[in-house]
């Protein structure tokens, strides 16, 4: 019998769940699609290591309007 899970991998314990359910030999780990599209979980890996550049609200207009 199979069991579908769905865990919300935003919190560092679910994450630390999953890493524990992966190292059992009993249990297949499958993710489905990303939520957004590969420039965009791009952008969001490189923020959250600290890597984006900080612009001005204007700046940022600019850019979106262009």
């Amino acid at each position: 019998m199979e069991l579908t899970i769905k865990i919300d991998q935003r919190k560092k314990e679910a994450r630390a769940l999953l890493e524990y359910l992966k190292n059992l030999p009993f249990v297949e780990v499958t993710t489905d699609k990303p939520r957004y599209n590969a420039e965009t979980e791009k952008a969001i890996i490189e923020a959250r290591k600290g890597n984006a550049e900080k612009i001005s609200l204007n700046e940022f207009r600019n850019q979106l309007y262009s």
